[in-house]
């Protein structure tokens, strides 16, 4: 009986009457086990709850021989757990039936034999017999289970038919997934358990909702920021295409192995301050010319050293060639062959490794 109540506490799902359903012999018998624990619950509690004929679920098309199935109707059980709704009837007494009952009078000398008539059955008998039935039922099941043979299924039309459609042309060049194809899956997968999940918490916790919105929003301006950011940083250093000449007027406007012979040639004639100042512009155009900072004479040599990355192993010889410039050429000061030579130094420095930086334009 515990057994019975636990399978009816999760009742077929109610189907309108009428319906039926493709059924196995494994299903049809799982289903008449079902329904006896049903007209079990039913025969004990015999309320509304316990017997709702749409317990009975829809009726069963089970295979019947090689290639024909019989439909299994329930419509007798349906009417069988409407009428257990109500208690039986209490037996009539003896002086009941003989004032209810009692047949009218024949008349004087007349032979009337009154007929007999067997008595109706209790619908607690009637759900005894149900029980009965389906016992009966569920044996022909297993019966019949056993007598069919388990052939596996034979798919060899399948696979001819499938061979033909990739043998066509629009199969040529169909390739197997790749593993990005994959692992792309995969992800789509993962957001869409991900978004159904935070749907799901959403209903529970409405803060879940606004987490989301205003998560989004912060991810939106953060994103925005970044642009602008990248947006102003190439406005400010814009880089100049290889085919494209240097601005009129800047220092790589003319080759730097011009700028370096002036200023050997300064040095011979004992011009050192001319000397140091040919270097620097050599360092410069020969800089400007790689496309580390876009052309433009009229920036100032703090200026060329501020578009150098702090990271950038050409900043600290550029640094010292520039200070040394600054000193001698706009502060004045007296310049000998030892300055010269250090400037010299430092400007074959950065004309030599330019090459080997990978970069570093702030």
């Amino acid at each position: 009986m515990a057994t019975a109540q636990t399978r009816a506490a999760s009742p077929i799902a109610a189907q309108p009457t009428g319906n039926f359903r493709q059924t196995t012999l494994t299903e049809y018998r799982q289903h008449l086990v079902e329904l006896s624990a049903v007209v079990a619950l039913c025969a004990q509690a015999r309320d509304a709850k316990s017997c709702d004929p749409a317990f009975a679920g829809p009726d069963d098309n089970v295979p019947h021989g090689n290639a024909e199935r019989r439909l299994v109707r329930y419509d007798w059980l349906r009417a069988l757990l409407t009428q257990a709704r109500e208690k039986d009837e209490a037996p009539a007494t003896a002086q009941d039936k003989t004032a209810n009952n009692s047949p009218p009078q024949p008349a004087a000398g007349v032979n009337v034999e009154e007929p007999t008539r067997p008595p109706k059955p209790t619908t607690s008998q009637l759900l005894q017999s149900a029980e009965a039935r389906l016992t009966q039922q569920i044996a022909q099941a297993d019966a019949a289970m056993a007598n069919q043979p388990a052939a596996a299924p034979d798919y060899a039309r399948e696979r001819a038919a499938m061979k033909q459609v990739l043998a066509g042309r629009d199969f040529r060049n169909l390739e197997a997934p790749t593993a990005r194809d994959t692992m792309m899956e995969k992800l789509g997968e993962w957001l869409n358990r991900l978004f159904a999940n935070a749907a799901k918490l959403r209903a529970s916790a409405a803060w879940v909702g606004r987490a989301i919105v205003w998560s989004f929003i912060l991810l939106v301006c953060v994103g925005l920021a970044w642009g602008l950011l990248q947006m102003e940083r190439r406005w400010r250093i814009r880089l100049v295409p290889e085919s494209d000449g240097p601005a009129a007027g800047a220092a790589s406007a003319r080759d730097w192995q011009l700028w370096l012979a002036d200023a050997r040639l300064a040095a011979r004639q004992g011009e050192w301050r001319v000397g140091i100042h040919f270097l620097y512009w050599a360092a410069i155009a020969r800089l400007e010319s790689r496309r580390l900072w876009p052309a433009d004479r009229a920036r100032t040599p703090r200026e060329y050293l501020a578009l150098v990355a702090a990271e950038d192993p050409r900043r600290a010889g550029l640094a010292q060639l520039t200070g040394s410039f600054e000193r001698v050429w706009y502060g004045g000061r007296a310049a000998g062959e030892s300055d010269y030579r250090k400037a010299e130094e430092l400007a074959d420095e950065l004309i030599a490794g330019d090459r080997a930086a990978s970069g570093g334009v702030r």
